[in-house]
């Protein structure tokens, strides 16, 4: 029995792997040649738009890449955003799920969902935060934070989007046959009751998978999402906490440190109470 369901689970997990390769590295073509040619613009226009910072910041972060979030970090941590903007980036940052979600057929309703959802979330939170912390950060020089933040790299498209595509395809394999022997074995039934389906407690668990700093946490999130396993509002919640490499690089480059877990602690709050507040609305 347990054969069998390893079998089945290796087998479906290559199917599917194999039938999203080609969406994936599509649409990872188009993403690159927007980060090699206005990434360095959009950098600078974050760092221009003054108050309406988590509007724009929301906007741009609902691209699917994790770019502007990485930029967003830098900026923050050089005074050029502020705290809103900075978590409106965050909140809004889609990256790996719009791909995987497009990878599905009949999934355009979910996207759009997921991006609006997620925008308005970026600039509500955004917007209270710029009204309760007003203090901004000593402001260094733009040229110096594009250099730090990579957003004037100029390599070419081709391989960035390959490179890409197999390591999310590696990630999605993983995942998915990982996700489908768990159903074989237990059932869905059993999976969303150890995952909490319908109780307070799931925003809670998808938010935590979501500050993981890396795309396996959103490819987690989709996939238990597209299994059932997850509600929609709890993946909001999961992937409105997940800010990509965003939050390590705010890490990194933002000091004090008490600062950098304070942002991270109100990321988390933001999204778990969006994940509460969708989940009544819903």
């Amino acid at each position: 029995m347990i054969l069998d369901a390893l079998l089945d689970a290796l087998l479906d997990a290559v199917l599917d792997t194999l039938r999203t390769l080609p969406f994936l590295f599509a649409a990872f073509m188009v993403i690159e040649a927007m980060e090699h040619y206005s990434n360095q613009y959009s950098s600078r226009a974050l760092a221009r738009v003054g108050k309406a910072g988590p509007f724009w910041g929301a906007v741009l972060g609902c691209i699917p890449q994790c770019g502007f979030s990485v930029a967003a970090a830098n900026l923050y941590s050089g005074g050029l955003v502020t705290l809103g903007t900075l978590l409106a980036v965050f909140l809004s940052t889609s990256d790996e799920a719009v791909l995987i979600l497009l990878a599905h057929p009949g999934s355009g309703r979910v996207i759009g969902s997921l991006l609006i959802w997620k925008v308005v979330i970026g600039m509500g939170a955004g917007c209270l935060m710029d009204l309760l912390f007003r203090k901004k950060k000593e402001e260094k020089h733009i040229e110096e934070m594009c250099r730090n933040c990579g957003c004037s790299d100029t390599s070419g498209v081709l391989r960035p989007a390959l490179l890409h595509t197999v390591r999310l395809g590696a990630y999605l394999f993983v995942f998915t046959f990982c996700l489908n022997l768990i159903l074989e074995l237990i059932g869905m039934e059993q999976l969303s009751r150890i995952l909490g389906k319908d109780t307070l407690f799931q925003p809670f668990l998808a938010a935590l998978l979501g500050l993981i700093p890396n795309c396996a946490s959103s490819v987690l999130i989709t996939e238990l999402y597209l299994s059932g396993g997850l509600s929609f509002a709890s993946a909001i919640a999961g992937l409105s906490a997940g800010a990509g490499v965003g939050t390590a690089v705010l890490f990194r480059s933002n000091h004090p440190m008490r600062e950098n877990v304070r942002i991270l602690a109100l990321l988390y709050g933001s999204a778990v109470v969006s994940g509460l507040l969708l989940g009544w609305l819903l």
